[in-house]
């Protein structure tokens, strides 16, 4: 079988997505640490959520093992079981429609492009709003997967003295205490 140099099929056979890919290192990565792994989720006829608390076309859903049942983080569908006031429903996501996963605790996660519709004219239906929609969290820092990270804002970090009493070659300027440079984070 003729294959590329990144060890895939050859360049005509199609390649499948990686977004449920991405999404469950995500969910793991979540999950290892101990944060709780959310996916918002663009809603039209093709996704089976509770109706009643979507809001604007998108529901923010809680797929950590303890919020759900017999989850399956497949590469075409999301399911799971999951209670929304007291009452058991089946929810099932197709992974297209899956626009973020990121931990509740910090927003850090990933964002996809939303599903593009399959007619022209296709206009979600509005959901009934029979209940207050549940407040989502803001997905900080998320960037659509594929897009370049936009450039940092050049920091300012003030340059360390010279030793100029060293004389080993390195021009490296020394840190505190006069040992090698330390590094500093600058968000």
């Amino acid at each position: 079988m003729d294959q590329n140099s990144d060890g895939g099929a050859s360049a005509g056979a199609p390649s499948t997505s990686t977004r449920p890919y991405l999404i469950r290192a995500l969910h793991d990565w979540c999950t290892d640490n101990g944060f709780t792994p959310y996916i918002a989720v663009h809603v039209d006829r093709h996704v089976q959520v509770p109706m009643e608390y979507v809001s604007n076309n998108e529901i923010v859903l809680n797929v950590g093992f303890e919020a759900t049942s017999s989850l399956d983080l497949g590469n075409e569908f999301i399911q799971f079981k999951a209670r929304f006031g007291g009452v058991a429903r089946e929810i099932h996501v197709p992974v297209d429609h899956v626009v973020a996963i990121y931990a509740r605790e910090n927003g850090q996660g990933m964002a996809f492009p939303a599903p593009t519709p399959e007619e022209p004219n296709a206009v979600a239906t509005p959901p009934a709003a029979t209940a207050a929609p549940r407040p989502a969290t803001p997905l900080r820092g998320l960037r659509l997967a594929g897009q370049a990270e936009p450039a940092p804002a050049p920091a300012v970090v003030p340059e360390p003295a010279k030793d100029e009493g060293r004389d080993d070659g390195d021009d490296t300027p020394a840190g505190p205490g006069g040992g090698r440079p330390s590094l500093k984070r600058v968000k």
